[in-house]
């Protein structure tokens, strides 16, 4: 059998989550005895200094005898982060730039600029 005959059998039904930098890709397989797993795979995209990029690849299996203790787990550390810090998302960078205008504004004066820009023309003065 060929590599792609035997992934052709292998996969069964797949979907894929792309979210910025990072793909989730879920797909149903097959064992060689005809049973059923899951695999979740994330890549990620890394950018290298010459401008050429790599992706990093993590993968879970998942197989039926786990599924009723996975879901259950999930969804409680799912539902344990949406309580504790509500669904709008505060990633890194946002934290960084929030930082940086707090600091900005607490140390000028009311009324100066808040990292933004007005088009002002002279003949406005």
């Amino acid at each position: 059998m060929s590599d792609n005959e035997l992934m052709e059998k292998e996969e069964i039904f797949s979907k894929v989550l792309r979210a910025g930098r990072r793909t989730y890709f879920f797909d149903v397989r097959a064992t060689k005895a005809g049973d059923y797993y899951l695999t979740i795979t994330e890549s990620k995209k890394f950018t290298n200094d010459d401008g050429s990029f790599h992706y990093k690849k993590h993968k879970i299996y998942l197989y039926k005898e786990d599924f009723a203790g996975f879901t259950e787990i999930l969804n409680e550390m799912t539902d344990y982060i949406i309580n504790e810090k509500g669904e709008e998302v505060i990633s890194e960078r946002h934290q960084k730039d929030f930082q940086k205008n707090y600091n900005q504004d607490s140390h000028e004066t009311v009324g100066a600029s808040t990292g933004s820009f007005t088009d002002v023309s002279f003949d406005d003065i």
